[in-house]
């Protein structure tokens, strides 16, 4: 199988499980700011990992991947009208730790800002990659 296939097929289930997700699905247990990350698919196309980021707490985050297993059949067949392949690839929920993780770092730093300023003093004054005029006299050298 071409490699950019699978890619191509997790493109499209994203669309419509994204899509499905806000316009079809009226759980009040879902989270309304829930985005669809990423979708990893097997070597076969028979399995499509939906990675979620959610936001709120963990009991927000188990109770809205609760509510989405339970819809996965109904997901499942609004893929299958969608895409034009011979077996309907089955889909499973997971969260993604990437982008939880990206957001703790984010706080963290955020407040490494707010507690120590002056570290960050010297680095808001000159952007990476920027040079003066005194370091370019200096490189000619």
């Amino acid at each position: 199988m071409k490699p950019f296939r699978k890619q191509r097929v997790a493109s499209v289930i994203r669309d419509i499980v994204s899509g499905a997700m806000a316009q079809r699905l009226s759980d009040p247990r879902i989270e309304p700011l829930t985005t669809v990350t990423r979708v990893e698919m097997t070597g076969d196309l028979e399995i499509a990992k939906v990675f979620l980021a959610v936001p709120g707490g963990e009991a927000v985050e188990r109770r809205t991947l609760t509510a989405l297993r339970h819809a996965a059949g109904f997901l499942q067949r609004i893929v299958g009208q969608e895409l034009a392949l011979r077996q309907c690839p089955e889909i499973r929920f997971e969260l993604d730790v990437a982008a939880k993780l990206a957001k703790e770092t984010m706080d963290l730093l955020a407040e490494n800002r707010r507690l120590h300023p002056e570290l960050f003093a010297e680095s808001e004054e000159k952007p990476p990659g920027q040079e003066t005029e005194d370091d370019e006299d200096e490189s000619e050298v």
